[in-house]
């Protein structure tokens, strides 16, 4: 068969596979918004810039230090979570106890500081990084070629979001967390440091942003702008999942993005628009989101 609803088949399942690698990002990214509203009820307005930041640490290691894609994976997400770390510690812990819309407008405000600073100092231009050796080609499926890096792109992604999920919904550890943030004075009795896994939550928030940065590197051109053209439809992603929800985050991030990779398909003017289109309606029928809780 070689169409697919009268559209070629190579060129459905390139878009499909195009729109996997974005639901991945979209995934990722959601996912460490909702691990800090889940767990600490801030809205992180911060996190694409958090995610703009990862990029530009793997592109100036490889451009400066001579630190290689493999290493960045490892040693950018580190560095991200500790200014997510120092953050937390010099300004979001005071504002716990007040309004989300506080928390929102001072990650806000620092996405709009970091994103002048590079500019300033990168202008708006994309610098490229390349792909490694070892996921440079692509893989013959037949009725396509399956880039090795968006395919690596796919299941990084994946075994990070479920890993996470796994770890917060099915352990001790995430047990405390949501005990943590539920309940924090009688979590404090029992001898936890509320405060440290508080600040640890949003560190691991922050290097889910700056891996996700890593990770977009050598997919698009490095940019200072490259944070605020997505978080958007990230947030979007959030809503349409449910504030706060790990597996929403997830199973929505993905199908948003495979939804609108279709979109470009069959009806192309559309697909900068689909993902809030779908938002309107599931918040018109489910004001908490598709897997978010009832208030």
């Amino acid at each position: 068969m070689s169409e697919i609803f009268g559209i070629p088949i190579q060129a459905f399942m390139g878009q499909l596979m195009l729109g996997l690698v974005s639901g991945s990002f979209y995934a990722m990214l959601s996912l460490g918004l909702a691990v800090i509203f889940g767990m600490l009820n801030i809205i992180n307005f911060a996190h694409g810039a958090l995610y703009m930041v990862g990029a530009f640490l793997a592109w100036f290691g490889l451009t400066y230090l001579g630190i290689g894609y493999w290493q960045a994976l490892l040693a950018a997400p580190l560095a991200v979570g500790a200014f997510g770390v120092l953050i937390e510690r010099s300004m979001l812990q005071w504002l716990y106890k007040l309004d989300h819309l506080y928390g929102l407008l001072l990650t806000f405000g620092l996405a709009l500081v970091l994103e002048g600073l590079f500019t300033n100092v990168f202008g708006v231009s994309g610098q490229p990084y390349s792909i490694p050796d070892e996921l440079s080609g692509a893989f013959n499926l037949g009725f396509m070629f399956l880039p090795k890096y968006r395919a690596w792109v796919i299941v990084a992604s994946l075994s990070v979001c479920f890993a996470t999920w796994f770890v917060i919904e099915k352990t001790r550890l995430g047990a405390y967390l949501r005990a943590a943030t539920e309940n924090p004075q009688l979590t404090q009795a029992f001898g936890i440091n509320v405060p440290l896994m508080v600040m640890l939550t949003y560190g691991f928030g922050a290097a889910l942003a700056g891996l996700a940065g890593v990770l977009a590197a050598p997919a698009i051109q490095v940019s200072s702008l490259m944070g605020s053209n997505l978080i958007i439809v990230v947030f979007a992603v959030v809503v349409i999942g449910g504030m706060g929800s790990i597996f929403g985050s997830i199973v929505t991030g993905l199908g948003l993005g495979v939804i609108e990779g279709l979109t470009k398909v069959f009806y192309a003017e559309a697909s900068s628009t689909v993902v809030f289109i779908i938002m309107a309606i599931v918040l018109m029928f489910r004001p908490s989101g598709l897997f978010g809780r009832e208030r």
